[in-house]
């Protein structure tokens, strides 16, 4: 169900955030490098997102503002579908994040550039994204702890393996980008 590519990415986002955030953030050259490496892996994502498998397409997940507010209604009454994709406030999630994170590397790279060199509301907005980027990964976490309890379905697995657990019943398989 998530294909390498995706799962690629997923986890080298999450492992470079968190060593950016902690143990790299005063290892300048290093944090520098895989600030890089994870804008890398954005520009990839990207352009995975138009070109491969359905489930990884922006087209399978990126939600209408009907189809959100729909899903987060059913969400609140304990209704919500199980998606074999993203479901639709999974990926509002996913779409802020890469948009963080990219808003994050491209301050991180101004940083280092003569024309922002110690402008210091680079550097504040740098530090900002990077808590935001925090708060969000949690919610985004909690979140799949959540859903994987409420739909019975290891999703923190399911990103390591790339398996979910085939459509059936009421699941969404498919949920294209228009109505």
């Amino acid at each position: 169900m998530w294909d390498p590519v995706v799962r690629l990415f997923h986890w080298t986002l999450a492992l470079g955030c968190i060593a950016n955030l902690t143990v790299l953030r005063e290892l300048k050259s290093v944090h520098r490098y895989v600030g890089y490496a994870i804008l890398a892996a954005v520009a990839v994502r990207l352009v995975w997102g138009f070109v491969g498998a359905q489930h990884a397409r922006f087209s399978d997940f990126t939600p209408t503002p009907r189809r959100l507010s729909g899903y987060l209604l059913a969400l609140a009454r304990g209704r919500e579908p199980r998606y074999v994709g993203h479901n639709p406030a999974g990926a509002l999630m996913m779409l802020a994040l890469i948009a963080l994170v990219s808003a994050c590397g491209v301050t991180g790279w101004m940083m280092g550039l003569d024309a922002f060199w110690g402008l210091r509301w680079v550097e504040t907005l740098h530090e900002a994204l990077a808590n935001t980027i925090l708060v969000m990964a949690i919610l985004h976490v909690l979140a799949a702890l959540i859903e994987s309890w409420r739909h019975r379905e290891n999703l923190v697995l399911a990103m390591v393996t790339g398996l979910k657990r085939a459509p059936r019943g009421n699941d969404v398989c498919h949920a294209p980008a228009v109505d």
